[in-house]
């Protein structure tokens, strides 16, 4: 008999990753999360799970967590980021020290304390900024996605050998319950996304939930290095034929 999953999320206490969270516990993992604070009751903390605050550049204080969640928990199997940079001041910087480097670190941490026995997941939200460009969006931003991009492809044969899959879950804008009102008092722009999405809706935080949990089951057993984009289907258009579609209506 399988033993239960331990799960490390990374960001996991807001918006998609919290979907992820409780997806997960649904499935039966025991989940660890870092957060940059634990969610509060109102913010829908998950019952049963362990919640770790800290800055993911403190890396004696991240090493300190990982030795405290394995102690509790046992040695990790899946790791998921789905952190971004949201803070003030030098986006650039502060972009790559979450996204990159803050990844770096914690995934090297996680395949140190893998003994190659067992099959492990690690699973990077991603966002289809890393292959275009979004104008709402700043440089930084499409930089640290193609960074992780890379990221995914350059573990997967790396850490292979330590029997490690890595891919990557890829979309662009997620309908989740923080923006639910937005879109829902903006429906002329909710419409746009729904009729330029061959699929007729905007992806949701649960999309990308099932899939990231599917890439830590053993079903996704020989998938690695694949960056897995859930957009519905627009990205396989032209800009034209969208941009004749919308001319039409």
């Amino acid at each position: 008999m399988m033993s239960k999953q331990h799960t490390l999320v990374v960001g996991g206490t807001r918006g998609t990753g919290r979907v992820i969270v409780r997806t997960l516990a649904e499935e039966g993992h025991i989940i660890s999360v870092i957060g940059r604070r634990p969610p509060t009751d109102e913010e829908g903390c998950v019952s049963g799970i362990d919640y770790w605050s800290l800055d993911l550049l403190d890396e004696k204080r991240l090493d300190a967590a990982l030795s405290e969640m394995i102690a509790l928990s046992g040695k990790l199997t899946n790791l998921i980021f789905c952190q971004r940079f949201r803070g003030e001041g030098d986006d650039w910087s502060g972009e790559i020290a979450t996204s990159l480097t803050a990844t770096k670190k914690t995934v090297e941490l996680f395949a140190n304390q893998v003994d190659g026995n067992s099959q492990n997941s690690i699973v990077i939200l991603s966002s289809v900024a890393s292959y275009y460009v979004a104008e709402e969006q700043p440089l930084s931003y499409h930089v640290g996605k193609a960074g992780l991009t890379q990221m995914v492809r350059y573990y997967a044969v790396t850490l292979g050998p330590k029997g490690i899959r890595v891919n990557s879950v890829s979309s662009g804008p997620v309908l989740k319950e923080e923006n639910k009102e937005f879109y829902l008092e903006n429906e002329e722009l909710h419409r746009l996304y729904r009729s330029i999405t061959p699929l007729g809706r905007m992806v949701t935080s649960e999309d990308i939930a099932h899939i990231t949990a599917f890439l830590c089951s053993p079903k996704a057993s020989f998938i690695t290095g694949q960056d897995i984009v859930a957009d519905g289907g627009v990205s396989l258009q032209m800009q034209h034929s969208v941009a004749r579609q919308l001319s039409d209506q």
